[in-house]
């Protein structure tokens, strides 16, 4: 019987997700590249931990530990990316291949540090991705709004991933030194695999890939920044803001992002989400949002039009973000607030009909 190493399902996995990534508008803009990369590289270690762990080709050992530091670079670079407002440069971004460079090197001269090399770079960048997450889902700015908060939780599970290998690490040396490796394999094949099926997962959903979201919630978003009272300046700020929204109906476009709010009234993006944040209670997406559904509720009482077609029109992509969304803002479903509203709609008329009628 054929034995297919599990990590093999992994990679098959994540080369689905990257065909997806790939075959969506706008998949090859440059803030998705890196993490395409960086899904390349999740599905090519992968493919590595299973010849290596699944048919024991220790050979591979060196190319392991070079991808490992590849991944905790791309990782960032990819999320910090959504932070900008344009992308760095290839230039900009050399330094983080250093340590994939001294790794190299490493292997040729003295592998002894090796480990504690990988190590450090993964503790690093998972804590930088952490401090990236300050900010909350209005830090990312270049990520389309529809999907900011998966974005967001994306970048949380990929540092929580990042420090958990560091831990994992740290595991593995302790059962070195107690047993001499027993239990090594099993903890870096299973700790392997996982991280890479969630890492892949979470990179695809921030490229703006779909996915499952999660269930409705009211609660406000994580980090939202918002003080005692708004200044006057925040007033000012979020004032132009709603004229341009009613004016121009930015909201309308699925690919809206803080970034491009920002441009549009000439201010740093970070002063806008600040003054959503105080004067409105919520972040930026919300703050969209609740337009796109407003106008979505505005089609459903006046029209038959299929709510799919008219999530587009209102500028969502995501039906189980609309529907999310829908909920959070009117506390019903879409289908459900069609109903009520034509039963309404259905009473008023017969009651004009009723008062026609019995008018002399």
């Amino acid at each position: 019987m054929l034995f297919v190493p599990l990590p093999f399902v992994v990679t098959l996995l994540l080369v689905i997700l990257l065909v997806r990534m790939v075959r969506q508008a706008g998949g090859m803009a440059p803030e998705k590249r890196p993490f395409l990369i960086l899904t390349v590289l999740y599905a090519l270690q992968s493919v590595l931990i299973g010849l290596r762990w699944g048919y024991d080709v220790s050979a591979l050992m060196p190319a392991q530990a070079v991808f490992a530091a590849l991944i905790a670079a791309f990782a960032w670079i990819s999320f910090a990316n959504l932070a900008r407002e344009t992308p760095a440069s290839w230039l900009r971004l050399s330094p983080h291949l250093l340590p994939a460079a001294l790794v190299v090197i490493l292997m040729i001269v003295w592998r002894g540090p090796v480990g504690a090399v990988i190590t450090a770079t993964f503790a690093g960048y998972g804590i930088a991705l952490f401090w990236l997450a300050r900010h909350g889902p209005d830090g990312l700015i270049s990520s389309r709004l529809d999907g900011a908060l998966l974005s967001y939780r994306s970048l949380l599970i990929t540092g929580f991933a990042l420090l958990a290998s560091t831990a994992a690490d740290i595991v593995i040396s302790f059962d070195f030194y107690r047993t001499g490796g027993a239990h090594a394999g099993a903890v870096v094949a299973v700790g392997n695999v996982i991280s890479l099926l969630a890492l892949g997962t979470a990179a695809a959903v921030a490229s703006g890939g779909q996915s499952s979201e999660p269930a409705a919630s009211s609660s406000p978003p994580p980090n939202l920044v918002v003080a005692a009272g708004p200044t006057e300046e925040d007033g000012a700020v979020a004032k132009s803001l709603d004229d341009l929204m009613q004016s121009r109906q930015l909201y309308r476009d699925p690919e809206l992002n803080l970034g491009r709010i920002a441009r549009k009234l000439g201010l740093p993006a970070r002063r806008v989400s600040v003054a959503v944040n105080r004067v409105h209670g919520m972040s930026v997406s919300q703050y969209v949002n609740d337009f796109r559904i407003r106008e979505a509720c505005a089609i459903l009482a006046g029209s038959d039009e299929p709510v799919t077609r008219l999530m587009f029109d209102c500028g969502f992509i995501s039906k189980s973000n609309f529907n999310r969304e829908f909920l959070r803002v009117t506390g019903t479903s879409p289908t459900e607030y069609r109903r009520r509203n034509q039963t309404t709609v259905m009473a008023l008329r017969s009651a004009e009909r009723k008062t026609l009628f019995m008018s002399p």
